[in-house]
């Protein structure tokens, strides 16, 4: 334990965004007591445990543990972060400094210092398990409950997430509704780890080559063309393939009523944490002649000066 007195009260909420919320109107809340309660244990048996193994041993411990977890719980963490700091930012007018308009709640961030992330400390959890009881009262929370924020008088503790929905590289991934989804419908929408909005998504259903023609922004339109189909959408489209070369395909679709839709497909050199490799179409002049001359002038340069020696 930590050494306190139990709190006045216990409060639940149905996500982090209805606890900041709540936590917002409780100014007799007391003082945070994250340090005692998570963060002075946790430093206390990670050095406990180091001691013990030494630190190879340590090393090789964490990789076979919480190392694991860590980067698919860190991601996850993070994400519900910005979407709570962004809603809580919206609902009530707050700059991006956190600064409110008409004297609202304070500094989002600041609330989310104090959290214990419960189920999503899982890493460090699993690190510690089975050697001593000093967190065991953080695991059992951790078990039965999602985020919370211990403070002197108050815990306010958060309902677990209701829906998760990873790709086969743990990354957020729906295409038909909320990636991950909390009892009062705070969500997080995602295709294959890319935030897009619920908006987005519902209109995946009604694609047309010519509403993803008009998308200006590179990476929602190819989750366009990902969900459309490349094949499909080049035979809607009736594009004609006029070039190739090692920096990609061109493509042309000639439109009656105005000029040449011309586009190169590229294929990103950097892998996918599942080991593919993501194609994009970019939109270029419609005087372009050769792949490689879209590819450059994408970058500012004539075809001649675009000679990559690293692509990344």
């Amino acid at each position: 334990t930590a050494g306190l007195a139990p709190p006045e009260r216990v409060l639940w909420a149905d996500s982090p965004l209805a606890a900041v919320a709540l936590l917002d109107g409780l100014p007799d809340r007391g003082r945070p007591v994250r340090e005692e309660v998570r963060t002075r244990p946790w430093a206390e048996e990670r050095r406990r445990l180091h001691d013990a193994l030494g630190p190879a041993g340590w090393a090789a411990h964490w990789q076979s543990t919480g190392a694991v977890l860590w980067d698919l719980n860190r991601a996850l963490a993070d994400r519900i972060r910005t979407a709570v700091t962004e809603a809580h930012r919206s609902a009530h007018g707050e700059s991006a400094h956190g600064e409110s308009a008409g004297g609202g709640p304070g500094d989002v961030r600041l609330v989310l210092l104090d959290t214990v992330l419960g189920q999503h400390d899982a890493a460090w959890l699993a690190a510690f398990d089975g050697h001593g009881e000093r967190l065991a009262g953080l695991a059992a929370v951790a078990a039965h409950a999602g985020w919370w924020w211990p403070y002197e008088d108050v815990a306010v503790v958060c309902e677990r997430p209701v829906e998760l929905h990873r790709d086969e590289a743990g990354r957020l991934d729906r295409g038909d509704g909320p990636a991950l989804a909390y009892p009062d419908g705070f969500a997080l929408h995602a295709w294959r780890g890319m935030t897009v909005s619920a908006a987005f998504l519902a209109g995946l259903a009604d694609l047309t080559p010519e509403r993803i023609r008009a998308e200006e922004n590179a990476e929602l339109r190819r989750v366009m063309l990902e969900h459309y189909g490349y094949d499909r959408y080049l035979a809607a489209s009736g594009a004609r393939h006029e070039h190739r070369d090692e920096t990609g395909a061109l493509w042309r679709i000639e439109l009656a009523d105005d000029e040449d839709v011309v586009t190169v497909e590229v294929v990103n050199s950097t892998p996918e944490p599942d080991g593919t490799h993501r194609t994009y179409w970019l939109r270029v002049p419609p005087t372009t002649r050769t792949a490689r001359e879209g590819v450059a002038w994408t970058f500012g340069l004539r075809p001649e000066a675009y000679e990559p020696l690293v692509q990344t």
